[in-house]
């Protein structure tokens, strides 16, 4: 059964890869609705500023506690749309995992085990993929809290003091041991990495300790770092779930300003100066926070087509 499962979806990958040719692309993006236990939704743009909800739920969460929250898709050199989610609040050191060749289809959910390996691990929270094309592997960047670890505190309760780690796969089989991937010297989440250019890349993440929780980037000449020193803030306090897209010339941060209900959008050209520009962007009410990609035209089409 497993064998004839990937051997369906390799011949919809074929299939989907063969009209993909110089096709347009447009913006998707991942979202869920608290209390995130009806599954992956999705928002799509042609402009990347104006955003709609594509109707229904195309993946029901049934691994860890059974919820899915922060979905982050990437989409591979083998044409495959690859899921990655949190599972848990707390008491899980693993995270989701699905993939599919259409955004509509997707193999059974399976638990990775990220961290199982590291005992004190208290949670597992919001794992983001990227597809680092020098190493020909994806990372998969999460935030975790090791009490045993004992990073600096700050304000933070020790059950509360998160790091970023990273554990990295070719293939979704077989995985790389967890590694710290940036501490900053304070408790930090939600990270999403952008590649700008040869040896450029940013990290966009959210400061999670008292009274700051906002959000900062860091530099690197490598996906897997290391990153520097953080950036002052750029968003105002109580925002999180960075996502970020290119426009033009120009980077849209998009970030869940929770406190307030609502969305807010910082643009930049360089993610050293930031013009807020909340007023320019149109984001569903009930959007929750997941990450941006870019899919075909066609296959957004076949998603927004009224489903049997």
């Amino acid at each position: 059964m497993k064998q004839f499962r990937y051997l369906l979806l390799l011949l919809l990958v074929l299939a989907s890869c063969s009209g993909r040719v110089a096709e347009e692309e447009i913006y998707v993006f991942t979202s869920f609705h608290e209390p995130a236990d009806e599954g992956l939704r999705f928002l799509y743009s042609r402009d990347g500023l104006s955003w709609d909800s594509v109707p229904g739920v195309w993946l029901r969460p049934t691994v860890g506690a059974k919820v899915m929250r922060d979905p982050s898709i990437a989409l591979g050199p083998d044409g495959l749309f690859r899921l990655v989610w949190t599972i848990a609040w707390r008491g899980d050191t693993g995270f989701g995992y699905a993939a599919s060749a259409d955004l509509m289809n997707w193999t059974e959910p399976r638990r990775i085990p990220a961290m199982d390996s590291i005992a004190s691990t208290r949670n597992v929270w919001a794992p983001e993929l990227f597809y680092d094309e020098v190493k020909g592997q994806y990372l998969i960047v999460f935030a975790a809290c090791v009490p045993d670890a004992q990073f600096e505190l700050g304000e933070e309760d020790v059950n509360n003091n998160h790091r970023l780690y990273c554990i990295t796969t070719a293939d979704f089989e077989t995985f790389s041991a967890p590694t710290l991937f940036y501490d900053p010297g304070f408790s930090c989440i939600d990270a999403t990495l952008v590649k700008r250019g040869d040896e450029d890349y940013v990290m966009v993440f959210k400061d999670n300790t008292r009274p700051e929780r906002n959000i900062r980037v860091a530099f690197a000449k490598s996906a897997e770092g290391p990153y520097g020193e953080p950036s002052p803030a750029l968003t105002e306090t109580f925002t999180e779930g960075p996502a970020t897209c290119r426009v033009g010339d120009a980077y849209y941060i998009y970030y869940d300003a929770y406190r307030r209900g609502d969305y807010g959008a910082m643009m930049t050209t360089d993610f050293r100066t930031f013009v807020d520009r909340t007023d320019s962007v149109r984001i569903p009410h009930g959007h929750k926070h997941g990450t941006i990609f870019k899919a075909p035209i066609s296959v957004v089409n076949e998603l927004l087509r009224p489903q049997p």
